[in-house]
């Protein structure tokens, strides 16, 4: 098929950056042969004020220096390449491969998922603190904030003297509000659980709870401590099931329960697999637990053409070098047709992609100089689309306790429904303008449009 639209990016290894506090670097685009030509656009950000004025232009020309004293690339297109899939990937290579194609969603998942050097399998961290904090000692919410603040920057400070690359530091509400937050999600699990079984003989069905993406296991012991506590005949006919990808943190879950001052749970199986290959029908009623998790769930890109309307599904060629090319073909995808099917069959009301203009306003740009031919990118959420299906498939009779992001600041411009891409360096967040990342050291995730 042919190509639609081709956008190339550089990247330089994070091995040959500055230790000085990262800028944002401008975007920049170098169409390939025989490809749309389209306009670079180049921001420049706005520069702390000093004492002295500065030029208004002095950003615009050192972002242009920059781009022109780029290396040249040493990638060569003629190279064949074949298509893989993050599976693939997980299971036939150690290292980021080369001259290798993939749909957007395998290499977002292949960076942030792969055994080997993935973002969750490599390079994080959980942040935990040692105990709950004491919510009625803080004068505020300002107060609250700057002591984890201070804890962060301890731990990363930590963290950084004793491996040579630093490692990336995240948190969850489960953490900062243990136990709260989990005693919360039991209170709401148990309160359905018995309106469910009310009535039925010999108390009905026993509590049956699937924990997707646990981290480091403190959500799945601040639900059982509580139940334990405060609903012990619940508590001992409960089953917990910890569903997770991650075998380092597969590891640390089952090491919660060997930690000292802590009564273990005879009711929890940690399941190490992804949830994507669950193959089990589970007929029993169930309540299925998942905590700012979908936020990480890969999606694929899609375009529409201008004058048609069809859609276009993005590809991602890694060449030799380890450049990054993203391309578009008409939609074939299996996954990527049934999502857009299944949304393009919404009567009440009607859907139609935020990034499809109106036709009146495609026919008159399309009489303009310079009018694009594919609309500007959407990011599609076929892993949680998938995930549904899972959950209809094997789980007929659950019910879905879930938490995320709804909204996000500093996602990639100029597309919808975009993820943050971002990293941790010398104490600070790096924002990205393309998902085109080193795969593993940068954290990928998408606000859910529920």
């Amino acid at each position: 098929m042919a190509r639609a639209v081709v956008e190339r990016t550089e990247l330089r290894s994070l091995a040959t950056r500055s230790t000085k506090k990262l800028p944002q670097r401008p975007t920049t685009q170098r169409p390939a042969a025989n490809s749309t030509q389209s306009r670079t656009e180049i921001k420049d950000e706005k520069a702390p004020a000093s004492s002295e004025q500065q030029p208004a232009f002095k950003g615009y020309i050192e972002s242009m220096r920059e781009i022109l004293h780029m290396p040249a690339t040493t990638a060569d297109p003629n190279i064949p390449t074949r298509r893989v899939t993050a599976e693939y990937c997980a299971k036939r290579f150690t290292t980021p491969p080369k001259n290798v194609t993939m749909l957007t969603r395998d290499f977002i998942g292949d960076s942030l998922y792969h055994p080997s050097y993935g973002y969750f399998s490599k390079q994080a961290l959980i942040f935990s603190p040692k105990k709950g904090y004491d919510f009625a000692g803080f004068r505020d919410s300002a107060d609250f904030l700057k002591t984890i603040g201070r804890q962060y920057e301890e731990i990363e400070r930590e963290l950084d003297d004793i491996r040579s690359i630093p490692r990336q530091l995240w948190h969850t509400p489960t953490e900062i509000l243990k136990p709260w937050y989990g005693y919360s999600v039991a209170q709401h699990i148990v309160r359905q659980h018995k309106a469910d079984q009310s009535g039925r003989p010999g108390g009905g069905s026993p509590l049956t709870v699937y924990e997707m993406g646990g981290g480091n296991g403190t959500l799945m012991m601040n639900i059982l401590d509580h139940i334990r506590e405060c609903e012990p005949e619940i508590y001992s006919r409960m089953e917990y099931n910890l569903v997770e990808i991650s075998p380092k943190l597969a590891k640390q879950q089952v090491s919660q329960q060997s930690r000292k001052h802590v009564v273990p749970h005879a009711n929890v199986n940690i399941i190490n697999k992804s949830i994507f290959d669950w193959n089990t029908t589970e007929d029993r009623p169930c309540f299925f637990v998942a905590m700012e998790v979908i936020d990480n769930f890969a999606h694929d890109v899609v375009r529409f053409d201008y004058e048609t309307g069809e859609p276009y599904q993005a590809f991602v060629r890694v060449y030799d070098d380890g450049e990054f090319e993203e391309y578009y073909e008409p939609v074939s995808d299996p996954l990527i047709r049934s999502y857009l099917g299944v949304r393009d069959s919404l009567v009440s009301p009607r859907h139609r992609s935020a990034a499809l203009p109106p036709a009146l306003y495609r026919r008159i740009r399309s009489q303009l100089p310079l009018a694009p031919n594919l609309s500007k990118p959407e990011f599609i959420p076929t892993k949680a689309f998938e995930f549904c299906k899972i959950l209809g498939r094997y789980f007929p009779r659950h019910r879905l306790v879930l938490s995320d992001f709804y909204k996000l600041p500093d996602t990639l411009p100029g597309a919808v429904g975009a993820p943050v891409v971002q990293t941790r360096f010398n104490g600070s967040m790096v924002p990205c303008e393309t998902y085109l990342v080193q795969p593993g050291w940068f954290d990928i995730f998408f606000p859910t449009d529920f």
